[in-house]
């Protein structure tokens, strides 16, 4: 029987508040437990596994990180919608780093259909690349390369990896104004003519 006051919502959620104090690969269902006070047995009532648990996180993450990329860029277009995306991003992984990891796990394919989050994020991804004129292949390589500069930065940043005296923010601007210059002037994939 669930114990009162314990919720599928209230669980994840305080999961989602330990991976940012104590990183998401730390937490467990029994670290969870004790922070409820509760044995292990009474969040499975919750939740059907730690997997089940990661999962639910890095729904909640990945649903909190586009609702704060998405108010960034509304109204926006062009490098000021990139600038924002981005700012939107590095901000939400730097402030919350274990809902942040969270976000970069592979989620099961029969899951992502049913995640209003995950469909928004591609949506708006999407939407920001096809400004720049892209289709696809390109705009799943696009997609790709960001993903890549913004995760690759944030983590570098996280783990203090950046020993230069520049300013890392200075740097940021500048990668992102790069990545302006690249997606403009996309190389285009050679598509052959349907016979």
């Amino acid at each position: 029987m669930p114990r009162a006051g314990l919720t599928a919502e209230r669980v994840v959620a305080a999961a989602a508040d330990l991976a940012d104090e104590i990183g998401f690969e730390k937490v467990t269902v029994s670290a969870l437990a004790r922070r409820f006070g509760v044995k292990d047995a009474s969040l499975y009532s919750h939740v059907r596994s730690l997997q089940d648990l990661r999962t639910r996180v890095a729904l909640l993450a990945g649903g909190e990180m586009i609702d704060r990329i998405a108010a960034a860029v509304a109204g926006r277009s062009g490098k000021e919608a990139l600038a924002a995306f981005a700012a939107a991003y590095r901000g939400y992984a730097l402030e919350h780093p274990g809902r942040y990891a969270a976000t970069q796990i592979r989620i099961d394919q029969s899951l992502v259909a049913d995640a209003p989050a995950l469909r928004r994020t591609a949506e708006i991804t999407y939407g920001l690349l096809r400004a720049y004129g892209l289709d696809e292949p390109d705009l799943t390589d696009a997609v790709r390369l960001l993903r890549s500069a913004f995760h690759g930065y944030c983590s570098l940043e996280a783990t203090g990896g950046f020993g230069a005296p520049r300013d890392v923010q200075a740097s940021w601007d500048r990668a992102v104004d790069a990545l302006h210059v690249a997606l403009e002037n996309w190389p285009r994939e050679e598509r052959t003519p349907h016979a």
